[in-house]
């Protein structure tokens, strides 16, 4: 695994020299843009908009459109700059209660491993985190970019949980929804009933990704010249009101069965 970071955890005045690693990996399959007609491989190319000549990944530079249309070109070091005393640190905040962060925020989970130079003192975070049953707050710069992350054990590592600026999640307030007082007390019963029947432990193994596996399996059909069945997506039938409570006492005795 490479590691895409390095740094230090910065808690109180004590530096945790660490690495960070992207801790989790995409199971898509790569498909090739063709033509149509004869299945010629489809490039992009950079090019000028003004002359329509391609230009090497070399001579390009990123700018900011300013007043009047003119551009303010930006280099690595003015990115840098911007955040020159936070771009080598994961600044602890401060300690929550993880119950105070809703899922909305979460965004992407990294791995941080110590350097050995720092393996007593993470250790010692660790430790530290797991007893007082808090998760940590922090700030950090990675791509040219601030970000905030929670910082949490899990089994022997830390995790850091890059989240959400609050201004990054959308209001809801424009979707229709509905009132509360439209269901009543023996439905949510027996919905209740239901979701108790339905509880279990949480098993990440128990959930794979069938939607690349059968793509495979279309695609190795394909390509020994066999004809493949489409089965024709269901739309799940949406449930009366008049129904919803014998369908919820149906479920709850199938369930029990």
């Amino acid at each position: 695994m490479k590691s895409i970071w390095k740094g230090a955890i910065s808690f109180g005045l004590v530096n945790i020299p660490v690495k960070m690693y992207s801790a989790t990996q995409s199971h898509t399959i790569d498909l090739d843009m063709l033509r149509k007609g004869d299945l010629c491989e489809v490039k992009y190319k950079r090019v000028c908009k003004d002359d329509d000549k391609e230009i090497p990944y070399e001579n390009i530079v990123k700018g900011y459109k300013y007043e009047g249309g003119d551009y303010v070109v930006l280099t690595d070091k003015d990115f840098a700059s911007a955040y020159v005393e936070k771009t080598n640190t994961i600044d602890l905040v401060h300690f929550v209660d993880e119950k105070e962060i809703d899922s909305i925020y979460f965004e992407k989970p990294y791995y941080l491993e110590p350097e050995k130079s720092g393996t007593k003192s993470y250790k010692l975070l660790r430790e530290a985190i797991k007893k007082s049953k808090k998760v940590g707050v922090a700030r950090f710069v990675l791509k040219n970019r601030e970000h905030i992350a929670v910082i949490k054990p899990f089994k022997d590592i830390l995790i850091l949980n890059q989240i959400r600026f609050q201004d990054e999640v959308r209001s809801y307030s424009d979707l229709n929804l509905p009132k509360e007082g439209d269901v009543s007390e023996k439905e949510v019963d027996l919905a209740i009933s239901l979701i108790k029947q339905l509880s279990d432990k949480f098993n990440p193994k128990e959930f794979k990704d069938t939607y690349v596996q059968q793509l495979k399996k279309i695609i190795e059909e394909k390509a020994k010249g066999k004809k493949t069945v489409r089965k024709a997506a269901k739309t799940p039938k949406s449930t009366s009101t008049k129904s919803l409570m014998t369908l919820l006492k149906a479920s709850v005795k199938k369930k029990a069965a």
